[in-house]
Parts: C-alpha cells; structure tokens; sequence
C-alpha cells in the first residue's frame, strides 16, 4: 500500500499548473504559468511578440500566457511541428480581447502573425467552414481547433477536444 507521502504532489512537481474543472463540461483544464508556457513553446521553437515588450496579463499592449489553457500550448507546439512553419505568438490571455467562455483571456485563445507559410497550411490542411459576420474566413481542423483570419493575424480557438468550444467557435 503506498504512502500518504507517494501520494502527495508537490506545488513544483505540478509545474505551475492548476486543474479546475469548468462547469458544463465533462473534462478538466489544465492552467498554466506564464513561465511554464513560455518554457515549453521556447524548447518546440516557438516565438511570441508584443508591441509593449511585455508579458503583463493586465496590459493589452503584452502578450501574456499567464492562465492558458495545456491544451492552447500543446496545440500551437503541434501547429509548428505538423507545419514546419515558424510561429509566432502575438496575442495570449492578456486584457484587451472579446470575452465570453472559449476566449484569450480564459485561456482558449491565441493569436499568431500570418506569414505565407502558416496561411497556406491552415487553408489547404483545414475545412473551411462559414465566414465569421465580421469577415473572418474560418477554418476547423479535425481536432476540432477554429482558425479565423483576421485583418492582421490568426485568432485560433484551442477547444482541447471540447465540442462546446468548436461549436461556439464555428458560429
């Protein structure tokens, strides 16, 4: 019979990462900081940018991952290996985005630069499916993740096997 001690986790065998359970659905999230995002999209080739220099989830003018979503970083890690394009992140869970349950800001989300590469691979990989009432041509991957090409970056909706968020997403 094991220990209580061998049972136990650690605040940093957790590695800065919270589970919280989302009422409606029937799985869990996974949170994280914004160093244990940024180390895991550092060591899978990931860039990010902001136009503040800054990380400050506060800030509209940062990129943060502060509260983003395992599943949001395990799917821009896939985008870059699947695609062999270079991404970079420009928008995260900080201030300044539309609310709602699947947003940035609840981790969801995030927005990355459009360079010929990363678009080419997002239109002839994925289906396209209805343009968004703001004109956002948008695209599903069987995984159930929605691109949507905005004026100046993708918006992707990280729905981690979620059908409530693909559905949301694709309205």
């Amino acid at each position: 019979m094991p220990s209580v001690r061998s049972l136990s986790l650690t605040a940093s065998a957790l590695g800065a990462a919270v589970v919280l359970a989302l009422p409606g659905n029937a799985f869990a999230v996974t949170k994280l900081s914004q160093s244990a995002a940024a180390s895991q999209l550092r060591a899978a080739g990931v860039t990010w940018s902001s136009s503040g220099n800054c990380t400050t989830r506060s800030n509209s003018s940062c990129t943060s991952f502060e509260q983003i979503n395992q599943a949001t970083v395990t799917g821009l890690k896939t985008l870059k290996s699947a695609s062999k394009c270079a991404i970079n992140v420009t928008g995260g869970t900080e201030v300044g985005h539309a609310s709602g349950t699947y947003s940035h800001y609840n981790g969801y989300k995030s927005d990355i630069n459009p360079n010929t590469c990363i678009s080419n691979y997002i239109t002839h990989n994925f289906t396209h499916i209805a343009t968004r009432s703001d004109g956002a041509a948008r695209y599903r991957s069987s995984a159930g993740n929605v691109y949507a090409r905005e004026s100046n970056h993708w918006d992707i909706a990280w729905c981690g096997g979620s059908a409530a968020c693909t559905a949301a997403a694709s309205r």
